[in-house]
């Protein structure tokens, strides 16, 4: 076996014709993860619905940051209950013949990238399951600059959500390190709850839950949800002019409203509202110490 395959990550996702990273997963451009941010879940959820993919969401989240949209690529790890003679002989092999350092949950962080966000399948473990506490989650915040999503636990919680270009989402806290447990792969398919992640989705987090998009579907997903808003505010500025009644706006459109509102589209656009800025990234990370305990 190997940690973070090229080749496997190239092989499960051939849907995807774009950019890729240097590790294989694919690269849905920034442009599309800024507009994602202004993605509400369940138009996101209607595109994948529609096209056969049942299982990418899971609800039910500590969010730690509410109020705040998380957006990323996805990078993901897998662990399993421990079993002595797997756990040692990965260990040995991540360390001899992958040259990784320290313990396993350190080796998925160590991969990350700006505008990543770590996705961890701790199969809803939380006592003895804190993936991360306050260290650790300022080294994912000074990779990422975006956050993490934990099905599993963190410890830590009052210093983790103080630091800066953090967003956690996770499935309880606990005071306990992480133990008996065993990093099987990184980048490799994950079950978060009944959502399947693979590496390089979109990750759209917000108040209603996590949401995988798969990376071929992101620019439809944006699309969608970008035609969504706009019939929106065409249809509550009318209904404030007066020009149509509440019954008109709510049902389907006739042919006369549909062209008064493809002739209203060519004067407006969604940049004449206030936009969330990608680019607008805090470079000063907190030092919040912490003493969580590295799984080795």
């Amino acid at each position: 076996m190997k940690f973070d395959s090229r080749d496997d990550i190239i092989q499960l996702t051939p849907l995807w014709k774009g950019e890729r990273f240097d590790d294989g997963r694919p690269r849905v451009s920034d442009d599309i993860l800024r507009r994602m941010q202004n993605v509400v879940t369940e138009e996101a959820w209607s595109v994948l619905w529609r096209e056969g993919y049942h299982f990418q969401f899971e609800g039910n989240w500590h969010c730690l940051n509410p109020g705040q949209t998380l957006v990323g690529r996805a990078v993901t790890g897998v662990f399993v209950p421990h079993r002595p003679d797997l756990h040692d002989g990965l260990m040995e092999y991540g360390h001899n013949a992958e040259g990784r350092i320290g313990a396993m949950n350190s080796w998925v962080i160590e991969t990350l990238q700006e505008d990543d966000v770590i996705v961890i399948d701790l199969f809803g473990k939380v006592y003895e399951g804190t993936f991360s506490g306050a260290n650790l989650s300022t080294a994912i915040a000074t990779r990422t600059k975006r956050g993490q999503v934990i099905y599993g636990g963190i410890r830590d919680a009052q210093q983790i959500v103080e630091i800066p270009n953090m967003i956690t989402y996770c499935k309880g806290m606990d005071p306990t390190p992480i133990r008996n447990v065993t990093l099987t792969g990184i980048n490799v398919p994950c079950r978060i709850g009944d959502a399947t992640c693979m590496p390089g989705d979109v990750v759209l987090a917000t108040y209603t839950g996590v949401l995988f998009i798969p990376p071929h579907l992101a620019e439809a997903v944006v699309e969608h949800s970008e035609r969504t808003h706009m019939r929106e505010r065409f249809s509550h500025q009318r209904l404030r002019e007066g020009i149509y009644n509440s019954s008109q706006m709510d049902t389907k459109w006739t042919d006369e409203i549909e062209a008064d509102f493809e002739e209203w589209r060519k004067t407006h656009s969604l940049d004449d509202e206030a936009r969330v800025d990608w680019e607008q990234k805090d470079d000063s990370v907190g030092s919040t110490g912490g003493g969580e305990t590295l799984l080795g």
